[in-house]
C-alpha cells in the first residue's frame, strides 16, 4: 500500500469516487503483510479495510502538514485506509460552496465553530459517530465537546489547539539590556515605551496578511484585551451578542490595543509604518526579532513552527534560547490566569465507516500523543503528556489548557457568525489600521451582525 502524503484531490473527482466507493472489511492479512515494523496494536480498534480511501481538507500546510500527514501514516498502514490531504489558505472561504455543489472533502478540518456552525445549518455535516462521541466525552471537556456541537447536535471532536495572547521575544536581548518580563498591562505599556525610547528599533512587529483573511491576527490582540480589561463574563456576552459590538468596553479594548497597532513609534519594527502590518504576512511578522529589528511580537502557540521557516532548527524555543514567550499580561498581577484560544474540528461530508475510523482516531489520546511529539502544536486533549511536546513552550502550554484553574476562552471570531468573525470583523481590523475612526469600524461590524 502506498503511505500517502499530502496531495491535490480534484473535487468533481472526489465527489464521484465517493457514489462508486464499496468498503470491504477485510480479514487484516493484507495490513499484517504491509505494516512491517509497525505495532499495530494500537490501531486494531478501527477495524482493517480493503481499497478505502478518506480525502481531507484544510487549512494545515507547509511543514506543519507533512507533521499531521505523519502523524496518520501507522494508522493508514496498519488499517488499510489511504489517507489524501490538502491544504489550502483558501479553504474557510469555498468548503461551502464546495459543500453545497456535493464537492467537499469527505472531513474538512474546520478552524471555527462558527463556520462549523454554518455548515451544519446549511444540513451538509455527517453527525459524529459513537466512536468520537465516546473519546470526546473521556479526553476533552464539556466546553471544547460544546465547540463541535450545533443545535444540540455533536458533529465533531476537537483535534489540535493553540493559546493566543503569547507575546514572542528573544532572551539574549531581554538579558543583554535588563528587560523585565512584564507581570500587568501597565508594564507592557512601559517596557514597549522603553524600547521605543531607547530609539534602536520599533517595539513590535506584526504580520496581518493572510490572504482572504486578511486581519485575522488583529482580531486576537482585542480578544485578549477584551477578556483582561473585562473579564470572561463581559467576552461571553461580547461574543455572543448580548453586548453590542459598537459597546463602550470594546472600543475601550480597540482603543487600547490601538496604542499599539495605531502607533508609529511602536510598529512595525524591521518591516515598515503601520501600513505595512495589513501587508506583511502573518508566517513572517515575528521573523524580525531574529535580527534584532523588532523586540516583541504577538502571535499563539502555534507559531513555533515559524520561527524556522526552512524547516531546520537552528532557531531554539527556550527561556535560554533564541526565541521565547511570555502570555500577555493581565491589568493586575495578581488576576486569575485567563487566555485565549483556538482550535480545529475535523467534520464529515461523507457517512461512511472508513470516514468515522479516520475520525475516531483523530479524536484519540493515541493521535494526540502522535501529533505533539512530532513537534510545532499542542493540544487540549487531556490524555497528551505534557513532555511530549517538542518544546519548553508548548509543555507549559498543554500544562496550562489542563490545569482546571486556567480560565480559557475560545477565540471570540471564531465563535462568532461568519459574517462578522469571519468577514466583518477583519475587514474592520484593516480599515481600523488603514486609519478609520475606532467607533466608525464598530458601528460597520456592529451593523454586520445577523438578525438570526
Amino acid at each position: 500500500m502506498r503511505l500517502s502524503r499530502h496531495r491535490r484531490w480534484v473535487a468533481p473527482v472526489v465527489a464521484a469516487a465517493a457514489v462508486g466507493l464499496t468498503l470491504t472489511a477485510c480479514t487484516g492479512d493484507i495490513a499484517d503483510q504491509e505494516a512491517g515494523d509497525v505495532d499495530c496494536g494500537p490501531y486494531e480498534e478501527y477495524g482493517t479495510f480493503d481499497g478505502a480511501s478518506v480525502t481531507i481538507g484544510g487549512t494545515i500546510q507547509d511543514l506543519e502538514a507533512d507533521r499531521l500527514v505523519e502523524s496518520w501514516s501507522d494508522f493508514e498502514t496498519c488499517t488499510g485506509i489511504e489517507i489524501d490531504y490538502q491544504g489550502s489558505s483558501e479553504f474557510e472561504a469555498q468548503i461551502a460552496v464546495l459543500a453545497e455543489g456535493g464537492n467537499a472533502p469527505d472531513i474538512g478540518i474546520v478552524p471555527q465553530p462558527g463556520l462549523l456552525g454554518r455548515l451544519a445549518a446549511g444540513g451538509w455535516l455527517i453527525p459524529a459517530s459513537q466512536g468520537v462521541e465516546d473519546n470526546v466525552d473521556k479526553w476533552w471537556s464539556e466546553d471544547w465537546k460544546n465547540y463541535g456541537t450545533y443545535d444540540g447536535t455533536f458533529y465533531a471532536a476537537p483535534l489540535m489547539a493553540s493559546i493566543k495572547g503569547y507575546v514572542w521575544y528573544s532572551p539574549s536581548e531581554f538579558e543583554e539590556k535588563g528587560y523585565e518580563i512584564p507581570k500587568t498591562l501597565d508594564e507592557l505599556t512601559a517596557l514597549s515605551q522603553q524600547i521605543a525610547d531607547e530609539g534602536d528599533h520599533k517595539p513590535w512587529c506584526v504580520g496581518l496578511e493572510s490572504g482572504e483573511a486578511t486581519g485575522w491576527p488583529g482580531t486576537d490582540w482585542i480578544e485578549d484585551w477584551m477578556l483582561r480589561l473585562h473579564g470572561p463574563d463581559v467576552y461571553d456576552q461580547w461574543v455572543t451578542h448580548e453586548i453590542p459590538f459598537n459597546d463602550p468596553k470594546v472600543a475601550e479594548a480597540f482603543d487600547a490595543v490601538g496604542e499599539y497597532l495605531k502607533n508609529d513609534d511602536m510598529v512595525n519594527g524591521g518591516i515598515g509604518d503601520v501600513s505595512t502590518q495589513i501587508t506583511e504576512a502573518f508566517q513572517t511578522g515575528g521573523l524580525p526579532i531574529l535580527d534584532g529589528e523588532c523586540s516583541l511580537h504577538h502571535q499563539a502557540s502555534f507559531y513555533e513552527t515559524f520561527w524556522n521557516p526552512e524547516g531546520g532548527d537552528e532557531n531554539t524555543v527556550a527561556s535560554d534560547g533564541t526565541v521565547f514567550a511570555f502570555l500577555t499580561p493581565p491589568v493586575n498581577a495578581d488576576d486569575p490566569l485567563s487566555v485565549t484560544g483556538g482550535g480545529e474540528f475535523p467534520v464529515a461530508f461523507r457517512d461512511a465507516e472508513e470516514v468515522e475510523a479516520v475520525r475516531t482516531y483523530l479524536s484519540s489520546d493515541t493521535w494526540a500523543n502522535n501529533r505533539v511529539s512530532l513537534g510545532g502544536v499542542i493540544s487540549a486533549n487531556t490524555g497528551v503528556d505534557p513532555q511530549n511536546a517538542s518544546s519548553e513552550l508548548l509543555v507549559q502550554s498543554i500544562e496550562i489548557l489542563q490545569d482546571p484553574e486556567t480560565t480559557f476562552r475560545f477565540d471570540g471570531s471564531d465563535l462568532m457568525p461568519g459574517a462578522v468573525g469571519a468577514d466583518s470583523f477583519w475587514k474592520g481590523i484593516v480599515s481600523w489600521i488603514s486609519g478609520e475612526d475606532t467607533q466608525k469600524v464598530l458601528d460597520t461590524i456592529e451593523a454586520s451582525w445577523p438578525s438570526n
